[in-house]
């Protein structure tokens, strides 16, 4: 027997049974292209190949595909991929630190999706003026602090205008221009800012949302929602499929840990990708 033939049956010998691109393949309901695609871009470990050049997959490959087809819907593609390169490299710190990177940004996408449902409860509730202090937030306890004057206005304010209006200064609007806060027009003839009435409406928001406490990155990212959906009214509309979202995401990282997790633990008497138990290091 041809010492290749030899050393393909020891393998499998120790790793169980040997797959075909097809077979693994079939299981998840992909094609045999994409199998040798993710092992071409590092998100399967590289396979051997029999003495005629057919791949032979192990129940480590069977593991890696697993894993990474659970880690897309968890953490988008570029982010398994990542993860799966590292780990298949022996480097679990980088794997395990993209990962934490992810779920620290589920977080900031859970603290922003509550702000945007508690201001657009405030908004949609009619005569709630700018100033008040969100609910289940603490206003800034100035007596009298902001008083707005009610009611649409008819014209584009300039910023002197829409500063008295709100109870802040003009270095306040020009700062939450600059933290993508507000986005006013420039005059054609003086260059001056000009706040229309959705302009005026996002100022007088901040503000609101500054009082309850909230930075202005989150700020902005709450307008830039209310500014997409034309409206606090369709955004409201649009709340609880955005929630569902991310409860689906962080189920799907509860399922993603667990199949990266049979793929770093390999059983009893086999190695993980290159000779390496991935969990404890070069064996």
């Amino acid at each position: 027997m041809r010492r290749e033939e030899l050393a393909l049956k020891s393998q499998t010998a120790v790793q169980g049974r040997s797959y075909r691109p097809a077979d693994l393949a079939r299981e998840h309901g992909i094609s045999t292209q994409a199998v040798r695609n993710y092992e071409r871009d590092g998100v399967l470990p590289p396979a051997p190949r029999t003495p005629s050049g057919y791949r032979a997959y192990s129940i480590l490959h069977a593991n890696a595909l697993h894993a990474y087809l659970a880690l897309v819907p968890a953490h988008g593609y570029a982010t398994a991929g990542e993860i799966m390169r590292a780990v298949n490299a022996g480097d679990v710190d980088t794997a395990l630190r993209a990962i934490d990177r992810s779920h620290a940004q589920l977080l900031r996408d859970r603290e922003t999706l509550d702000v945007v449902e508690a201001t657009v409860g405030v908004l949609t509730v009619t005569g709630v003026p700018a100033g008040a202090a969100l609910p289940d937030q603490p206003g800034d306890g100035r007596p009298g602090a902001g008083s707005p004057a009610t009611g649409r206005p008819d014209r584009p304010l300039t910023i002197g205008h829409l500063a008295h209006r709100i109870g802040v200064t003009p270095a306040t609007l020009r700062k939450w221009e600059r933290a993508g806060v507000l986005v006013p027009q420039r005059g054609p003839d003086t260059g001056h800012r000009l706040y229309r009435v959705d302009d005026v409406r996002d100022a007088e928001l901040a503000h609101l949302l500054r009082r309850g406490g909230y930075r202005l990155d989150h700020i902005a990212t709450v307008l830039r929602q209310v500014r997409a959906a034309a409206g606090p009214e369709a955004l409201a509309g649009s709340l609880e499929g955005w929630r569902r979202r991310l409860t689906d995401r962080g189920r799907a990282m509860l399922t993603a840990a667990a199949r990266l997790a049979d793929h770093l633990s390999p059983p009893d008497g086999q190695s993980g990708h290159g000779g390496a138990d991935l969990l404890g290091g070069r064996s």
